[in-house]
């Protein structure tokens, strides 16, 4: 089997002779084991992909979701914390705070994920914050109502911190989140499959940085100008947004060429299976972290789809508060990229000991 210069297979045998080698010497010719192995690397990122989604989503329950109490007397506030901390498989993390104001100051400081006021009377409040999550408050008005049911009280329900009418159910800071990452790591792809997969030395290693830099610019303006003033689906400030969305792509297409450095084209897969199977499931969307089994729970917010989710509400509903961590997260994940890339360039060219071609 001989190829031409455009890639295409031709057969250079006579029309219906048969190959002389064997089946599956045919076969072994038509699928190299380069190929083979590709593809079963394929089917374990698939499976891996299933095995994720379905793991994180298939069973969501709250657990120590972060809750003030505040009530008339500190006594009584005291026992509510006491019996809300008490609950079967312990869904609450409750914290007698001194009033209303400073249990609202919590939650849009982002310390809590809601707060129960206990009132003089039969009916008590509970403050939610549905731009943190439609589903997280959700499930503290579910969790809180049969507490409150259970002792002979009926709750009031005051979404403290609203999602954006365009913001169905607060998902739109995720799917943003979700668009910047797929551009951070197609951009690094389309760099290592035009010129291959490792970059010949460290000049065009930085070469690479400087377009990715250039188009998460790009990429994050236009994400942020289109999730707000656009599509009016996010409030907040579209600089902020911006300079999230260049961090976040930028972030993303680093690690991508780092592992690109340090694997081939294999690097691809590899930034696939960190970015899109571990990191979209964990990173706080459609369920909040409070919301998901134990692993994810602990991975999401360390990898730049939760830092960003995270980041970005934190921007359009809650003036920021919250965002550096999640930032200083993605800041790290681009400078230990970007020195990776360079590094592997430079030891490749340390290696050859000349001026090497860039390889796939």
């Amino acid at each position: 089997m001989t190829r031409t210069p455009d890639g295409s297979e031709t057969d250079p045998r006579p029309p219906g002779r048969a190959a002389p080698q064997g089946f599956v010497a045919e076969v072994k010719d038509a699928v190299s084991v380069r190929a083979a192995v590709l593809v079963i690397g394929v089917l374990a990122l698939q499976i891996a992909f299933i095995t994720s989604y379905i793991g994180a989503f298939h069973k969501p329950e709250p657990h120590r979701v972060p809750l003030a109490v505040t009530a008339p007397t500190a006594q009584l506030a005291e026992r509510a914390v006491e019996r809300l901390g008490a609950l079967p498989g312990d869904p609450l993390d409750p914290r007698a705070v001194r009033d209303e104001a400073g249990a609202r100051a919590q939650i849009r400081n982002r310390d809590v994920d809601g707060a129960l006021v206990i009132t003089g009377g039969g009916t008590d409040r509970l403050l939610v914050a549905s731009a943190a999550g439609a589903s997280l408050a959700d499930a503290l008005i579910e969790t809180v109502g049969e507490a409150e049911r259970a002792e002979g009280r009926s709750l009031d329900v005051v979404d403290a911190v609203p999602d954006s009418p365009g913001d169905t159910r607060g998902l739109s800071s995720f799917y943003l989140v979700v668009g910047w990452c797929v551009g951070g790591y197609l951009c690094a792809a389309i760099l290592a499959i035009s010129a291959g997969a490792r970059p010949a030395n460290a000049h065009r290693a930085v070469i690479r940085l400087g377009a990715l830099l250039l188009y998460s610019i790009a990429a994050g303006l236009l994400g942020a100008v289109i999730a707000g003033p656009v599509l009016d689906a996010l409030p907040g400030s579209v600089p902020a947004l911006w300079g999230l969305g260049a961090l976040l792509v930028f972030t993303v297409g680093a690690i991508t060429l780092a592992l690109q450095g340090l694997a081939g084209i294999v690097g691809i897969g590899l930034a696939i299976l960190l970015v899109v199977v571990l990191g979209n499931p964990s990173a706080g969307g459609a369920y909040p972290y409070p919301l998901l089994p134990p692993f994810w729970r602990a991975i999401g917010p360390a990898l730049p789809p939760g830092a960003g989710t995270f980041a970005a509400r934190s921007i359009a509903y809650f003036r920021g508060h919250g965002a550096g961590g999640p930032m200083l997260i993605l800041a790290a994940w681009a400078v230990a990229g970007s020195l990776i890339t360079v590094g592997c360039a430079l030891l490749r060219r340390s290696a050859t000991g000349t001026r090497a071609p860039e390889s796939r």
